[in-house]
């Protein structure tokens, strides 16, 4: 048994322990109620002497395997809930008129429509102290003239953050929750500067000192690497995408290549790695010192410290918390004379940041990062041990072109359920996009950037960015050479289900904990029901979103989107490459899609212009035809989409249904009280004495 499957012998139990966790923590924010404090204390309390027990007596590994699994989910659950009330924050639950906001420019982000200036709140007009969320993000279109760590004052509209209008699309609210973020909006006009000086506590202070520095940082960069590759070093280096030319960002991500702007192992493999050799090579010269003391562990803290900075610099995504943990236990190692297990580390890194950011493991980030990173561990240890068996081994430059097309194959084949999950989408150019560019990554740009750095211990750092934005420019050259060749991404006609994705993510999950045969065996078992799943999903025939747009089926089953009304909530993530449909000018335009059904869009005769919503809004009306028959229950109003936050229609078979969305429940993310801090939570007693209730 612990030849086949690794899951029950030592090595492994860290890897099934953070996989439940991963499943607990996603099913604390899953379920539709939220649990009591008691509730979670008494679960918790329960599983953990049963888990010790266990542990204790147990006289068969598959036992074990399966106690570990409950213990981890437990952890997982109860991490969730403790995150939940450690952040809770106010939230407005309304929109605003006009109102005076003052605060310190926490960070900057590019947006469609303009800069994202997320703002530590001072004060707001009208709002009383215990009310004014801690945290507001809104969006300025002028031309900015404040920088992070400024603080400003500015003339604002708020509202409440938006809801998701698909099921199980992306949930912006809960994100916006945990972040603490209680509203978002618009600047009307300009954020002006102000004289009041840095806040009170230490730590907010320190934030607002690191932010500061990162965007002198972002914008040296900017300017030192060259117009034309400025914005995608400042990327790479200080994890700051404002200065990233929306072109060159759209034909990153339809390359399949947006995995260069996450700050992960390969950044902190440049600057740890390359840390620790220089300080190592130094140390070595001198001789009184290298008899005598362990040079490489001097190296590995100072190696250890500089990532450490790193991470901060570059604002501590989860990628780069995930690739940090991994190098910090791979440095630890050394100072204490211990091996560093790949999946172990991997292991660990996803434990930790469970238990610190619970709420990410349901973000593309996360599940998208630790997929490729687990999946690339995995294959490669397995490579590594065929070998290690064979004779003739390849010689380093073999080596390296076969690293780098198997890590092309193995990170897009891991990343590929998530992408269509998320995004519906992959991009058909990824795979050869990857084979021609990572070469000129690992073989050109790495060394610039190692070259930068050893030049800016000189005071000659604009030199190695000039030779830096060189090498990006020749990326980003043939970046947009693969998009201008591409004929588009490749999207499905059937939208992927939740319970698809858990089938897919545990067939990867038993790809890394399996061995020998039982990888394909369980891998296959699971990825059979996955298939299944996602098959006989429903389709969508149409979305009408809280933003106003429509998302129509043509008829072939491909959604596309049409400009109808100007509303103010976030389109679905997973349709965000959906290609826009023009509309037909007239007041009615007729769309026909699959199964003979056809929808017809009543409203203003404009063209190129949204409809003004607040005119007749129950004017503005989306109805769905079958073979021309129009049905009274498939008729919709401006008005009700608004109202329910955006209605979809799902075809299976001959049979049409409506869903929509409950924004308002008991989640603290999604109460809709006045104040919503304030609302009790009946836990999962009182819900399914409801559920109970409302069957009888």
């Amino acid at each position: 048994m612990r030849d086949t499957a690794s899951v029950v012998g030592v090595d492994s139990r860290p890897l099934l322990l953070a996989f439940a966790m991963c499943a607990g923590a996603a099913a604390y924010l899953s379920v539709p109620f939220e649990p009591t404090r008691i509730e979670v204390a008494t679960l918790f309390g329960a599983v953990a002497p049963m888990f010790l027990l266990v542990r204790w007596a147990h006289r068969s590994d598959f036992t074990y395997a399966l106690a570990v699994c409950l213990f981890g989910a437990v952890i997982g659950f109860s991490a969730g809930a403790l995150r939940t009330w450690r952040v809770e924050a106010p939230v407005i639950t309304a929109e605003t008129r006009p109102v005076m906001l003052e605060g310190w420019v926490a960070n900057i982000e590019p947006g469609e429509k303009g800069a994202r200036l997320k703002i530590k709140v001072h004060s707001i007009a009208g709002f009383p102290a215990d009310l004014q969320p801690e945290l507001v993000r809104v969006t300025h279109r002028a031309r900015l003239e404040v920088s992070s760590g400024r603080f400003v004052r500015c003339w604002v509209v708020l509202r409440p953050p938006p809801s998701p209008t698909l099921p199980g699309d992306y949930d912006f609210r809960r994100q916006a929750y945990f972040q603490k973020l209680g509203a978002v909006g618009y600047v009307q006009g300009r954020c002006r500067g102000g004289v009041l000086g840095a806040p009170d506590s230490v730590r907010d202070q320190a934030a607002l000192w690191i932010s500061a520095q990162r965007r002198l940082l972002s914008s040296y960069v900017n300017e030192a690497a060259g117009e034309r590759a400025g914005g995608l070093a400042a990327a790479l280096i200080a994890g700051d995408r404002s200065f990233l030319r929306p072109e060159d960002q759209n034909a990153l991500r339809d390359t399949g290549l947006a995995h260069l702007l996450a700050i992960s192992g390969l950044h902190l493999s440049i600057v740890g790695g390359l840390t620790f050799f220089l300080i190592r090579r130094s140390l070595v010269l001198i001789e009184p010192l290298a008899l005598r003391v362990p040079v490489q562990k001097i190296a590995a803290v100072i190696a250890l410290i500089t990532c450490a900075a790193y991470l901060i610099v570059s604002g501590a995504s989860v990628s780069t918390q995930r690739a940090f943990i991994m190098a910090a236990i791979v440095f630890l190692a050394v100072i204490f004379d211990r091996a560093a297990i790949s999946l172990r580390t991997f292991a660990i890194a996803l434990i930790v940041i469970v238990l610190l950011q619970p709420e990410s493991v349901v973000t593309p980030g996360f599940q998208m990062s630790f997929a490729a990173t687990g999946g690339l561990i995995a294959t490669y240890e397995v490579w590594r041990n065929h070998r290690s068996s064979r004779e003739r081994v390849l010689g380093p430059i073999g080596f390296a072109w076969a690293s780098i097309i198997m890590t092309s194959v193995v990170s897009d084949a891991a990343t590929a359920p998530f992408s269509f999950f998320h995004f519906d989408r992959l991009s058909p150019v990824g795979l050869f996009a990857n084979f021609a560019i990572m070469p000129v990554v690992t073989f050109v740009t790495a060394p610039a950037a190692a070259l930068t750095v050893i030049l800016a211990l000189f005071g000659q750092a604009e030199l190695g960015l000039r030779l830096l934005g060189q090498s990006l420019e020749l990326v980003l050259n043939m970046t947009h050479f693969f998009y201008n060749l591409s004929p588009g991404v490749i999207r499905m006609p059937v939208p992927m289900p939740p319970l698809a994705l858990v089938f897919l993510s545990l067939a990867l999950g038993a790809m890394m904990a399996f061995a020998g045969w039982a990888r394909l065996i369980g891998a296959a078992c699971l990825l059979a029901p996955a298939i299944w799943l996602w098959s006989t999903a429903p389709k969508v025939v149409l979305h009408w979103s809280a933003s106003g747009d429509v998302f129509i089926a043509d008829t072939q089953g491909m959604v596309s989107r049409l400009e109808f009304v100007d509303g103010d909530g976030l389109p679905p993530l997973r349709f965000s490459e959906a290609p826009d449909r023009e509309g037909c000018g007239l007041e009615a335009c007729q769309y026909p899609s699959f199964s003979g059904l056809s929808i017809t869009a009543l409203g203003p005769a404009e063209r190129n212009k949204k409809a003004d919503t607040e005119q007749a809004p129950d004017t503005i009306r989306i109805q769905i035809l079958r073979e021309g028959a129009a049905s009274g229950d498939l008729t919709f109003t401006w008005t009700q989409a608004r109202e329910a936050g955006g209605i979809t229609v799902y075809a299976r078979d001959e049979d049409l249904y409506v869903v929509q969305i409950q924004n308002c429940t008991e989640r603290p993310w999604r109460r809709c009280s006045e104040n919503g801090l304030a609302q009790p939570s009946g836990g999962a007693r009182e819900y399914f004495e409801r559920l109970i209730r409302t069957a009888g």
